[in-house]
């Protein structure tokens, strides 16, 4: 029986179901993932409330009451709105040198923008009010909603990461944005309804900071970084996946027939046959041995950073050995 050529039509069959199958996997960038993902709801939930006790602290009940009396009697007093982002400060020290360069330590205030809205921006050093939106975040969340919508891609960002604005890269972000709503439809709408409160005073929310504890003011930074590390874990993820198909993809467009190419596939886990490939729709380098090149993409997986003290470890034994040398 003669062998099966592989076309560029069987090899994006197989690589599209290679995806599939990778993210279907349950490494170790999955199951940190996931388990970040399961901790959100709490995460923003117990944040509001330490947000929410500070702005009732500084504008109670009683207040928003009367305000609203006020803007709704008179036509031109517009003083109390909802909003989800807040300047919150302390009074704190910092440090700064005088003019023999000496240093000394003088009070000062400490502010921080937090902003709770579903793309609110993450970055813990930023204190603009006008800082980026961080669509990362909503894009790890809500991933599997917006994978299941056609011309939605939640990993566009990662997948384009140091590319310049392309209408490929531009397209998706729109169809992402638009799914995922703001403050007039859809998760966008729920959720920033759900975090925000009657707020007096004018537009912006610099120009109403509103002071708070240091141990206040901490937990808060400690919540952005918690939902960085979110992001970041959707990240190495998702970036595992896309080392990995890199190989595959090389290895594809090496060989010549499709039985190579099924061998591969075999080897890393997805069982298929030549005839489910054959029959089903489709959505000059080196040839690399499947049995070979499967092994290299599983050595990819599980990857993960070496702590301070392995590192220290491996230093130590490296000149041990060199000194015995």
């Amino acid at each position: 029986m003669s062998r099966i050529r592989l076309n560029q039509e069987y090899r994006n069959k197989i690589a599209n179901r290679m995806r599939v199958h990778l993210e279907q996997e349950d490494t170790i960038e999955k199951q940190n993932y996931d388990k970040l993902k399961g901790e959100q709801i709490d995460l923003n939930d117990n944040a509001w409330k330490v947000a929410e006790k500070i702005v009732r602290r500084h504008y109670t009940l009683d207040d928003v009451e009367k305000a609203y009396y006020l803007q709704n009697k008179f036509e031109n007093v517009s003083t109390i709105a909802k909003d989800s982002c807040f300047h919150f400060h302390y009074m704190g020290e910092k440090e700064e040198r005088d003019y023999d360069n000496n240093v000394r330590i003088v009070p000062s205030t400490i502010e921080k923008h937090f902003d709770f809205r579903l793309n609110g921006s993450l970055d813990v050093d930023n204190n603009s009010s006008y800082s980026r939106s961080d669509n990362e975040y909503g894009y790890a969340l809500f991933r599997d909603e917006l994978k299941a919508q056609d011309n939605c891609n939640p990993d566009i960002l990662i997948e384009q990461e140091g590319k310049d604005s392309n209408p490929h890269k531009t397209k998706y972000c729109d169809n992402n944005n638009k799914y995922l709503g703001d403050d007039d439809k859809g998760y966008g709408k729920e959720w920033n309804e759900k975090y925000q409160l009657d707020l007096i005073g004018r537009e912006y929310c610099r120009d109403r900071s509103i002071a708070c504890s240091e141990d206040e003011y901490m937990f808060l930074i400690d919540w952005k970084r918690q939902k960085g590390q979110f992001v970041m874990a959707h990240q190495k993820w998702i970036k595992s996946i896309l080392d990995q198909m890199k190989e595959i993809k090389v290895g594809l467009k090496g060989y010549k027939y499709l039985d190579e190419a099924i061998e591969l596939a075999n080897e890393l886990g997805l069982a298929i046959t030549d005839a489910e490939i054959v029959r089903t729709n489709s959505t000059g380098l080196t040839i690399y041995n499947p049995k070979n090149l499967a092994d290299r993409i599983k050595g990819m997986k599980n990857k993960r950073e070496k702590t301070r003290e392995e590192k220290i470890a491996e230093r130590l034994l490296y000149e041990k050995q060199q000194s015995v040398n």
